[in-house]
């Protein structure tokens, strides 16, 4: 699954035989849409939470639909054993980091505004930059480290530690990206090795094995109004995902992958209209800074490395390699 470099994911003007030529404006549309689904699906998760509901029992419902959904594809793909692999220890941890990410996120909405919890979650591109120096041996440069920094700064913005405004549920989505960005780079790591229906059948059955325990431990019978919230999750969960693999179908990540912080637009606007929650100016500048840091840290990887880091998360990375696999 390795990335084309940077003058080749650039140049698409000319398709090889048999592959439609990329259709941008409509990426970014689908890329947009599986954003606002991707949102809604927090503030749906964020209302259950808030009615009571544990955080890993709407996980746990989440990730059960999505195994049902994937049994269709390993079954079409039966023959080619799409669930062999090598590496088995790698995808294990995959998906305990990204079911992690996703449980602490929950737990953090239940304290913050969506917009909040939202904002300090775009540090995950920041910590990707960092983790690829010891585990991708990728060299940073100054600019980079620069970009990093700021987007701390915005950090330290929307937290504000010492104030009446920081809350230590802050640190929840902090731990959430840093699951997430390792996440990310176990993804980076399998390129070339592992197919994407591979890495997909991996991190989310060994996430499931590993959410159950947890999510049966305070499980009480959803009322028929949560029966509704979760199935506009499960509603918004394949909308979102199928959105985001469209968009990267049609379009290069280097060109599309920036629109992906259109989540945090999102967040404020559902955090108005649905849970009647106000960003203060501190947030806002501390959200924009953190979306100019990663905007940089983007641009910059895609003209060094060419393998930019796709804010959307790993879904993303995984359509692209499905992208380049046809």
């Amino acid at each position: 699954m390795a990335r084309p470099q940077a003058a080749t994911t650039a140049d698409r003007s000319s398709p090889p035989p048999g592959i439609a030529p990329d259709q941008p404006l409509l990426a970014i549309g689908f890329l947009l849409g599986a954003n606002f689904v991707f949102t809604a699906m927090d503030g749906f998760a964020k209302g259950l939470a808030g009615s009571g509901m544990a955080a890993e029992q709407i996980i746990l419902l989440r990730y059960a639909l999505v195994s049902v959904l994937l049994v269709p594809a390993v079954l079409r793909h039966w023959y080619a054993r799409p669930w062999r692999t090598s590496r088995p220890v790698a995808h294990i941890a995959r998906g305990v980091l990204l079911i992690g990410s996703a449980t602490l996120f929950v737990h953090a909405m239940v304290h913050l505004p969506l917009e909040t919890a939202t904002a300090i979650g775009f540090v995950s591109p920041l910590y990707v930059t960092a983790l690829s120096i010891p585990f991708l041996g990728e060299k940073v440069g100054i600019r980079r480290w620069a970009a990093v920094g700021a987007g701390f700064v915005g950090v330290l913005l929307i937290l504000r530690p010492g104030s009446d405004v920081f809350q230590l549920a802050m640190l929840l989505p902090l731990v959430s990206s840093l699951c997430w960005a390792a996440g990310l780079i176990l993804t980076r790591q399998m390129r070339g090795t592992e197919g994407p229906l591979t890495i997909l059948i991996w991190s989310t059955v060994s996430g499931l094995v590993a959410i159950i325990p947890l999510g049966i431990l305070d499980w009480r019978n959803p009322t028929p109004a949560e029966w509704s919230f979760l199935v506009a999750i499960a509603i918004c969960h394949v909308a979102g995902q199928y959105l985001t693999i469209r968009a990267f179908m049609l379009a290069s990540a280097s060109l599309i992958a920036p629109f992906s912080y259109s989540t945090l637009v999102w967040a404020i606007l559902i955090g108005v209209f649905a849970f009647g929650s106000y960003p203060d100016a501190p947030t806002l500048i501390g959200g924009a800074l953190l979306v100019a840091a990663g905007i940089y840290v983007w641009h910059r990887e895609r003209l060094i490395t060419g393998m930019p880091t796709n804010p959307g998360g790993s879904i993303a990375e995984v359509a692209e390699a499905s992208k380049e696999d046809r």
